[in-house]
């Protein structure tokens, strides 16, 4: 157990899959009182950290809905009575189409959830960190944030606002012991990844064949990044964007 996380709080949005899944998992066996949401009941992540010893609800949070969110934030404080770390990890990929092919619906929609969600969150998660004197953000943005990719313009000007977010928030708040990070995945093998490529193994190929790496990445390796922006060993880092990708960005 580590002492940077025992008996301290984290909210974890989108926690029923992948990578919120495995972050959630990560923080509780650091020692942390876990927080899991997503839009729907999920007993999964649950009964995993507590069949292992460890201290976590959930809460149904749609983040594209701001009581929704302030609720979560609500039901962490009544629970818990603080709140140290958040991973505001929930997102969608949207329907893929260019900007001409991109409905209105379908805009709406990716932002509400990737950028809105993110912003609802620190708005209610910010104040009760004040109240402890300071805690760490870190916001799931993509490599989509910070390159295109054609045929994604809805995701790919979300998560590009995601991390301008983080970068202006982290700022705000950098005197007031609140860091703000984002974290920008590759392709990790996640449930998300699985639709887009439809489970073809040989689009999973072509995929893998572009990565330096020669791999997709895994979930794990994600939530360690998370966990590290949280810990003291990044008591430095604030406002910065990190992609975890396997080198693809630096091609």
């Amino acid at each position: 157990m580590d002492s940077t996380f025992k008996n301290k709080v984290v909210i974890i949005t989108g926690s029923t899959f992948g990578i919120g899944k495995s972050t959630a998992i990560a923080f509780a066996q650091k020692g942390a009182k876990v927080v899991l949401s997503d839009w729907k009941q999920d007993e999964d992540t649950l009964n995993a950290i507590l069949a292992n010893g460890g201290d976590a609800i959930f809460v149904t949070c749609d983040v594209s809905v701001e009581d929704d969110v302030k609720n979560l934030v609500a039901e962490t404080i009544a629970r818990y009575g603080r709140l140290d770390f958040a991973f505001n990890n929930a997102g969608i990929e949207g329907i893929p189409g260019s900007v001409t092919e991109c409905s209105n619906e379908n805009w709406d929609k990716t932002f509400n959830i990737n950028l809105k969600g993110v912003w609802y969150a620190m708005k209610y998660q910010i104040p009760e960190m004040l109240k402890v004197g300071g805690g760490v953000i870190v916001n799931n943005a993509s490599i989509a944030g910070i390159v295109g990719f054609g045929g994604t313009a809805a995701y790919v000007a979300s998560k590009h606002a995601v991390v301008g977010l983080t970068k202006n928030v982290a700022l705000d708040y950098a005197k007031q012991n609140i860091r703000v990070n984002a974290v920008c995945p590759g392709i990790i093998h996640t449930p998300m990844v699985d639709r887009f490529t439809g489970q073809d193994p040989k689009v999973l190929e072509q995929l893998v064949a572009t990565n330096p790496m020669d791999r997709v990445g895994q979930p794990e390796e994600i939530a360690d990044t998370v966990v590290f922006l949280c810990s003291q060993a990044a008591s430095f880092i604030t406002g910065q964007t990190i992609a975890i990708d396997g080198g693809w960005t630096t091609q």
